[in-house]
């Protein structure tokens, strides 16, 4: 903060332009109470997993809805997408109320993870936490585009799906084999934004001093992202819950996190290079912000719609407009059919390119009204059921007298 501060006023034109083209959103400590903890012990006495939970007991990270098993349950059902939305899926009316709680369950790897359903009884049960309530409120309130959590304890940059999704559950696919990347892991769901996610990691990572220096091997174990500096969540650490995965499902925006290092606390003496480290991919990653397309949709007046679906061909997770009738879709360079849909409304369809350069396509969408909302009263008059054309000059039956004279 004190950097952009700094350089905006001494005229810095790559941050001035940053500065004055985004919104930009800055959480100091999503857990100042398990940072608290982490700074009275230091750096040379604290632990690893010291500060990582809240005063309560809470791994906020894990603390989210667990809306990606949700998803996948309604797929395999087939009601995705006309009976169950393939974006902002709704929060579980259960986890809103003030008693709620969220269950723990076994994992692929035979470890619990925290955010599932409890199905069956008995199960362990963890409350939400305050901080995660609040969370979740700032992103209903605000239309982010894009974000990064910081943590510590490893130096990579994960994206979703972090959670696993079981066998049973994955959609039949041609078989093909795995690349330099992809494990041939059955479990591993990757999000319809895959491609857009990895050019985002790499976007950090690679203008990092340090994060694809990976020869040494991981903080913990081997390294996991093939020397890239990058690795889905849930090929490395799967967990269900997690606040990636709620963002991506919940909202428009798409969420990543960035591990900066080994230390979870380094010491002070260590912050300068650390920021040093940081400063590039930093600056990189929120310029990313302007990548792909943005616009208006509107209707004839000239009036904003709120809360039109924006549809990119061969991309299944659609976007929302904000109050104002824009929105903001970041996209990799190419060509791509995009649509604008909203209740009572034709939709619209045109094409729009995006370039390898940074600033987001134009693209604005204008909607006509249909008729569509007085069709439907009248078919629920009818009790939504096949309205008979009347035939000129054949008499009417005394039923269809009794259905006219009921309709009028």
């Amino acid at each position: 903060m004190q950097f952009l501060c700094k350089e905006y006023q001494d005229g810095n034109p790559r941050v001035r332009s940053l500065v004055t083209e985004t919104r930009i959103h800055l959480v100091p400590s999503l857990n100042p109470d398990g940072y608290e903890l982490a700074r009275e012990a230091g750096s040379e006495l604290g632990n690893w997993a010291l500060g990582h939970w809240t005063e309560e007991g809470y791994d906020l990270f894990e603390n989210f809805p667990d809306l990606a098993s949700a998803l996948w349950a309604a797929e395999e059902r087939r009601l995705v997408p006309h009976k169950f939305p393939n974006h902002h899926i709704p929060i579980p009316e259960h986890y809103l109320s003030e008693d709620a709680t969220v269950s723990t369950s076994t994992g692929p790897s035979g470890r619990a993870v925290m955010g599932r359903w409890c199905l069956t009884l008995p199960c362990p049960l963890w409350q939400v936490a305050v901080e995660t309530r609040a969370v979740m409120a700032w992103m209903d309130k605000n239309p982010f585009v894009l974000g990064a959590n910081l943590q510590g304890g490893e130096k990579l940059v994960s994206y979703p799906f972090d959670t696993s999704r079981p066998v049973s559950e994955m959609p039949a696919a041609a078989p093909r084999p795995p690349d330099d990347y992809e494990d041939d892991n059955p479990e591993l769901q990757e999000t319809p934004d895959h491609a857009i996610f990895r050019w985002l990691a790499i976007s950090y990572a690679s203008a990092h001093l340090t994060m694809t220096e990976t020869f040494r091997g991981g903080c913990h174990t081997q390294d996991m992202t093939n020397a890239m500096g990058i690795v889905q969540g849930a090929k490395w650490h799967p967990r269900a819950g997690s606040m990636n995965d709620f963002s991506y499902l919940h909202t428009n925006c798409l969420e990543l996190s960035i591990y900066l290092g080994c230390d979870k606390f380094p010491h002070e003496s260590e912050l300068q290079q650390e920021w040093e480290n940081n400063k590039e991919s930093l600056l990189t990653f929120m310029e990313q912000v302007h990548r792909g397309i943005k616009g208006l949709v509107t209707d004839h007046q000239g009036e904003p719609i709120a809360n039109a679906t924006i549809v990119v061909g061969g991309i299944n997770h659609n976007i929302k407009t904000a109050s104002g009738g824009d929105y903001w879709r970041i996209l990799n360079p190419g060509e791509y059919r995009v649509s604008a849909r909203a209740e009572g409304y034709n939709p619209s369809v045109k094409t729009c390119s995006v370039f390898y350069d940074i600033g987001a396509t134009q693209c604005n969408f204008v909607l006509s009204r249909s008729n569509w909302k007085r069709i439907r009263e009248i078919m629920a008059m009818n009790g939504n059921r096949p309205i008979r054309r009347i035939v000129p000059g054949r008499p009417m039956t005394p039923r269809e007298r009794m259905r006219l004279r009921m309709r009028l």
